[in-house]
């Protein structure tokens, strides 16, 4: 007859296919276990899932790529004249900090971990 462990009497089963369990298994070994079941314990106890909403992400790359358009206008202007005025200048740097802007804005919603 076996030994029950008494410290957890509540037992936990789940399946996986052939791909999820050798995931499980590179994972282990990164994490430097042969444990499965302390593994999967501590996993389940202490993991975290994270959702991202890809939308803001998305629409930063739109903002972004109407920045560039703006700014390969500048330099097409530049191109064609062989000249380059202050003007241009001062609006390639304002679409700069727009971009660094936008980064920074969602830079800040990301959740960071401690």
């Amino acid at each position: 007859m076996q030994k029950q462990n008494l410290e957890r009497p509540i037992q936990i089963i789940f399946r996986v296919n052939q791909r999820e369990r050798e995931f499980i298994n590179k994972k282990m070994a990164v994490a430097r276990t042969k444990n499965l079941t302390a593994y999967c314990r501590k996993m389940a106890c202490d993991g975290y899932i994270l959702n991202i909403d890809f939308s803001e992400f998305r629409a930063m790359f739109a903002d972004i790529g109407g920045i560039g358009r703006n700014i390969n206008q500048i330099a097409k202007r530049i191109n064609s004249t062989d000249r380059i005025y202050a003007e241009d200048i001062a609006e390639l740097k304002a679409r700069q900090e727009e971009v660094w802007k936008i980064i920074k804005g969602i830079c800040k919603r990301i959740p960071h971990q401690k």
